[in-house]
């Protein structure tokens, strides 16, 4: 590796809004990180993740689409 052209790699503190901090190592000016959300407060991580119900956004497209789709069937058994 050539000298001179890395940045510097040194430890620091990150602290997350959840209160739970950890150390780790950054090329970040300082020694202290502070984040909005870490693996102890993200839902996908802590199993609180909450599903989506898709069944319920198929119904409403095709309800919202119906219409539409009626008159596009209507006009063209009208050309026939």
């Amino acid at each position: 590796m050539k000298d001179g052209i890395h940045p510097d790699y040194h430890p620091v503190t990150v602290h997350c809004a959840c209160g739970h901090t950890f150390k780790t190592r950054s090329t970040i000016k300082g020694e202290f990180l502070r984040v909005e959300i870490c693996s102890s407060c993200h839902p996908f991580f802590t199993g609180k993740q909450k599903l989506v119900d898709t069944a319920g956004r198929v119904e409403r497209f095709t309800r919202k689409y119906a219409q539409a789709a009626e008159k596009v069937a209507s006009e063209k058994a009208a050309k026939k």
